[in-house]
């Protein structure tokens, strides 16, 4: 087991609260091979007319900017791939429910779970809000919400640098 992925690599489910509620707290935590850990924080996510906005409350995590994706489903468990447990990997691909196949930019036209880079500052806290314009309120519930170890290669398979912390960058 890698320190890196109990550290680096935070994952949750996005709760179904009530269709009536205008607002989500997704408890964040890290994971590995083995499950899901500690918690480092949480994320309230808020729908305004611009799009949705997502408000880290994060500690713990390493220095800089990291991929942010809401991924398809709603379980960030490892599961195997070649024989090896992957983290967070039943949390499958980035939310594309267009089908585009493609990663991109959350104001462009590729997987709508593409969410602005993550800002971690020198002392592992993650404060600052990001806007998905492209995103509802409904489209995040029933989902997981991902923070990745590395930076967004902005690509749907990482590079080699982030593969050693999440071999799977399709949310």
């Amino acid at each position: 087991m890698q320190a890196r992925f109990k550290i680096f690599l935070a994952a949750t489910t996005v709760f179904l609260c009530g269709a009536a509620q205008a607002d989500i707290t997704v408890r964040m935590n890290a994971v590995d091979e083995k499950g899901i850990g500690k918690s480092i924080g949480q994320v309230a996510v808020s729908e305004t007319p611009y799009g949705v906005v997502f408000s880290p409350s994060l500690a713990g995590l390493p220095q800089g900017l990291h991929g942010f994706h809401v991924h398809e489903n709603p379980s960030c468990e490892p599961k195997a791939s070649d024989g090896k447990m992957v983290p967070a990997l039943a949390a499958g691909g980035h939310y594309d429910p267009a089908a585009s196949k493609r990663h991109g930019l959350p104001w462009g036209d590729g997987h709508l779970g593409d969410l602005p880079a993550l800002f971690v500052d020198a002392s592992g806290n993650a404060n600052n809000p990001v806007l998905a314009p492209r995103l509802k309120l409904a489209d995040v519930k029933g989902r997981s919400l991902m923070v990745h170890a590395e930076g967004d290669n902005h690509a749907d398979h990482p590079a080699p640098s982030v593969e050693a912390a999440h071999a799977w960058l399709v949310v």
